[in-house]
Formats: structure tokens, C-alpha cells, sequence
């Protein structure tokens, strides 16, 4: 090694030396505080106060940076949403108790709108409308969330609606179809089995890859828990999720509940999975946003319901619908429910689910009265997507159903006079008897495509003709039955939505024919009056 080599080393071990030294300086000084920690950067946080507390909302002055549907955080950890936006002051609906609010409490601006977990990890739990868990099952373990507002897909984001929605209801899916991506109403008064209609196309799904999400808005605690529990028993809870905001909680909560339920759909159907959401009902959200509105002290309209109660509920059921490939390529079916009083159906609320909806199932109590069960009244009842969503067995088998059900009833109307019949009106009469009664269904009891159009066939055909209501529910398990015998090779054909040939329906009315055979004799037919 040469002088210049010694020289530089000599000069680098100097230099680390110093370092050294000077680190271990800078230590000691730091231990012994003469040092401070750097401070953190300073954090700006926005805050105002409480001016005002309703039952369910909140008056908030100070934060004139606030945004519309922006996210409020109460010193006492209750959430609220901006509703109102005015120069001096927040019209704030509360999520969460407003007792546990006061006068003069502080509020922060969090930066944030109102979100929610979603993805696979929702499935099988029930929750609020903030995804908070109400199961007893532990946390929810979701890593995204998004928020419950979106816009719409456009026009060109959307396809056809062509692939049809299995209900098990054979009222339905026979006469009404539902088709993927759309949006159908159900819509009765009270105690007419709209919830259980809607839980038992739900339950159908497990023909199915269908995910589930049941959303209750102001039902009772019970209510909800029997349709948590029919989902459990039918199979379809580990691939749903229940959305649950009861009539005890805060309004907020039930306002933002269906938005949420639709943003979980959304996440689903972004995947090109197709999803059947359930908002029970339509008519508690509406009442739950007018008593909001009202609080804010927004002038009221027709029935004391806000002047944008439309548009509330348009937003909402526009996110629904069949998607293009750009979207995903899935769908989000949306069967939501509205009540009626006294069979009125031109009320407000009623009357504008309908024009945002592509049809409607109206209950009667008519034909609750008559025990008719599902009560699906086909006469003011319709699906504007029609045959287009139905498979081709249903519809060239039930064509004639709604015309010969609606000819029935006009003679049944007739024949309540007394006036004497010939046998030709007899027996269109026994006819129309007898196909109405084949469409009573029992409850949690969805059939499948095949076991349609088998009872549908035989009660066309005349094989239920005569048969007293007993008979003819008897006679419609054991034409089930022959039906999944005769053509089980052929069922996967007719549930993808194949037609039923010549060959196919003779093989299965003799099978009909050979199980009614066993029947025993009920005596004579039943009339319009007892059915």
C-alpha cells in the first residue's frame, strides 16, 4: 500500500469517528431532554354546536364548510348526515339515539359521506343500515366500503332484460314474469302475504346462484326475525344478507337503510353476479323521510310528504337494472314492497312506485277473504318486461291463463244471480274453479319450472275439473311428483328455459293422469262462492 493510500484511509476513519461521536452526543442530550421530539403537523379540525335537538335530528351552527349528505361527528359519538344546507345553520338527521344528544354539545366535520362494508363477508350476517353487526356473530370483517349514494348507470351501461327470475310462485312466473334486472312491485294492504311472497321467491333462489339481500325499514323486531328465520330453515340465509332497521330506531336509520342495501347489491353485480334485493317496505321509508322533512321544517306537499319524495325513491330504484359488459355484466333484481289502505291504489306514495317500476303484483283482500293464497290478483296485476323474461315452457303453456281466468270471473260474477246454466257455461265455470285453485300455493313452498308447468298443464287440460279445493291441493302434490319422475332428465332443460315438446306434454298428462287415478271420490265440484 503506497502513502497516498494510508493517507486516505487515515482520513475516512477521522470522519467516522467524528459521526460517531457526534451521534452518540446527540443521544445523551435527547435522553437527557435537552432535545425535544419534533411536534407533529398541526391537524385543522372544524367544529360547531348543537342549536337544537328533535326526536331524530339535530340544528347545528358553525360549520359553514359543511357539504350536502356530508358525515357528522357528535362529541357524544353519534353520527349524523347533512340534510340541510343554509347560510347559518345544519338541518342534521341523527343515526343513533337523539336522546343521547344536548344542547350545546360540539360536532366535527369528518370529510366523509355516509358508507358502508361490502363483499362476501356480509353474506350469512344481518346488520343495520350502517353495517354494524346485529347477529351476536362478531365483527364484520369487510375491507372495502363504499359509500350508500351513487349515480345511476346510463343508458348505454344497461342491457336487455331477457333472462328470467324464477320466483316458485307459480302466479307469478306464469302470469306475471319477473325478468333479471327488473324492478317489480308488490303492493297490497295489510295482511296480505306481500312479505311472505317476496321471502318465498327469495327461498326459490337455491335453484339458483342468486345472492340474497332482504332489507326491513320499519318493520317489528318479530316480523323481521320470522323471515330471518324462514331464510335460515329454507337454506338461502348463508347466501343473503339482512339489512334491518326497525320501527324503534332512529328515522335516519331507515331513511339510509335501502340506499345501503343497494350499494351491497351494487358491490355483487359489479362482479357479474346477479343479486335480489327486497326492500321492505317502500311505504315506511316514505313515512320515515316525511317525519324527517317535517323536523327540518321543509314545506310539506300532497299528504304532508316532501315535494322531492320522488325523486328520493327514483334515485334509489335507478340503480337497478341488467348491466352491460362495461359494468360487469350482472344484474340487481329489486322487488320492492309498498302498502295500501283500503285497496287504494291511486295514493301518493303508491301511485309513484308504480311509474318508476316495471310492473306490479297487487294482493287482493278479496282473495284473501276467499282463502286464495298467494293472493295475486291477475286483473290489476303486470309485468311491462312480460314474455321477453320468461322461458318458453311457462309461456306456451299459460297463454291462455289470464284470459280464461278473466272469462271465469265475469260468469262467475253472472252466475251469482241464480239464473240457469247450460252445461257449456257449467262447465267453463268448473274450469275456471279448478284453474284458480290449482294456483293456491302453500306458503314457504316454492315449485320449480317443472313442477309448474305440470300443474298448470293438468288443470288447462280438465284433470282438475270437479275436484273440491282438498282434492284438487292433493291432486296438485301428487301431478308434482309424477311430473319429477316423468321427466326428470328433461327438468334441467325446462329450468334453463327450453320449451316442453308434444312428446314431453303427452308423457306428462298421462303421468297426471295416472297418479289422479288414486284419488278417491270427493263428490260434486265446488262453486265460484266456496272456492
Amino acid at each position: 500500500m503506497n502513502s497516498d493510500d494510508s493517507i486516505g484511509h487515515a482520513a475516512l476513519d477521522a470522519v467516522d469517528d467524528t459521526a460517531a461521536a457526534h451521534a452518540r452526543q446527540a443521544f445523551e442530550q435527547w435522553r437527557q431532554g435537552l432535545i425535544a421530539t419534533p411536534a407533529p403537523a398541526p391537524v385543522l379540525t372544524e367544529s360547531g354546536v348543537v342549536t337544537d335537538v328533535g326526536d331524530g335530528v339535530a340544528t347545528v351552527a358553525g360549520l359553514a364548510r359543511a357539504l350536502a349528505d356530508e358525515l357528522l361527528l357528535f362529541a357524544s359519538g353519534v353520527q349524523g348526515q347533512v340534510l340541510d344546507l343554509e347560510p347559518d345553520r345544519l338541518g342534521v338527521i341523527l343515526l343513533g339515539p337523539a336522546d343521547a344528544v344536548t344542547l350545546g354539545e360540539a360536532v366535527y366535520r369528518t370529510r366523509k359521506v355516509v358508507s358502508v362494508p361490502v363483499g362476501p363477508e356480509l353474506l350469512g350476517r344481518v346488520v343495520d343500515a350502517l353495517g354494524r353487526p346485529l347477529d351476536d356473530k362478531g365483527p364484520v370483517a369487510c375491507l372495502a366500503r363504499v359509500p350508500v349514494e351513487s349515480e345511476a348507470p346510463s343508458i348505454l351501461e344497461r342491457a336487455a332484460v331477457a333472462r328470467p327470475l324464477a320466483t316458485g310462485i307459480t302466479a307469478v312466473d306464469a302470469a306475471i314474469p319477473v325478468g333479471l334486472g327488473q324492478r317489480q312491485l308488490i303492493i297490497g294492504d295489510r295482511q296480505t302475504g306481500k312479505t311472505s311472497l317476496a321471502v318465498d321467491a327469495m327461498l326459490n333462489q337455491q335453484r339458483s346462484d342468486l345472492t340474497c339481500i332482504y332489507c326491513a325499514v320499519g318493520q317489528r323486531g318479530d316480523a323481521v326475525v320470522r323471515a330471518i328465520a324462514a331464510l335460515e330453515d329454507g337454506g338461502m340465509l348463508a347466501r343473503s344478507i339482512v339489512v334491518a332497521s326497525g320501527d324503534e330506531e332512529a328515522p335516519g336509520l331507515a331513511y339510509i337503510a335501502p340506499y345501503a342495501a343497494m350499494a351491497m347489491a351494487e358491490h355483487f353485480a359489479a362482479q357479474g353476479r346477479d343479486v335480489l334485493l327486497v326492500i321492505d317496505d317502500m311505504t315506511h321509508h316514505a313515512r320515515a323521510y316525511r317525519e324527517l322533512s317535517l323536523l327540518l321544517r321543509r314545506p310539506p306537499g300532497r299528504e304532508a310528504f316532501p315535494g322531492d319524495i320522488f325523486y328520493v325513491h327514483a334515485r334509489l330504484l335507478e340503480r337497478a337494472g341488467q348491466f352491460g359488459s362495461e359494468r360487469g355484466g350482472g344484474s340487481i333484481t329489486v322487488l320492492p314492497v309498498v302498502e295500501t289502505e283500503a285497496e287504494n291504489l291511486s295514493a301518493y306514495i303508491p301511485t309513484n312506485l308504480i311509474s318508476i317500476t316495471d310492473g306490479q303484483i297487487y294482493l287482493s283482500p278479496r282473495l284473501v277473504r276467499m282463502n286464495q293464497f298467494p293472493a295475486v290478483d291477475l286483473g290489476l296485476s303486470v309485468s311491462r318486461v312480460g314474455g321477453k323474461a320468461q322461458g318458453r315452457g311457462l309461456r306456451t303453456v299459460s297463454g291462455n291463463l289470464r284470459v280464461t281466468l278473466a272469462q271465469f270471473e265475469e260468469l262467475e260474477d253472472f252466475a251469482r244471480f241464480g239464473t240457469r246454466l247450460d252445461d257449456s257455461v257449467r262447465a267453463r265455470l268448473a274450469r275456471g274453479v279448478a284453474v284458480r285453485a290449482a294456483l293456491r300455493q302453500a306458503e314457504r313452498d316454492p315449485l320449480s319450472t317443472l313442477e309448474q308447468l305440470a300443474i298448470l298443464v293438468a288443470a288447462m287440460e280438465g284433470l282438475f275439473d270437479g275436484l273440491s279445493n282438498a282434492q284438487v291441493a292433493s291432486a296438485m302434490h301428487r301431478v308434482r311428483a309424477a311430473a319429477l319422475r316423468a321427466l326428470a332428465k328433461d327438468q334441467p332443460h325446462i329450468a334453463a328455459g327450453g320449451t316442453l315438446d308434444e312428446d314431453q306434454r303427452q308423457h306428462l298428462l298421462a303421468a297426471a293422469r295416472e297418479a289422479l287415478g288414486e284419488i278417491p271420490d270427493g263428490g260434486p265440484a265446488t262453486t265460484g262462492q266456496d272456492a
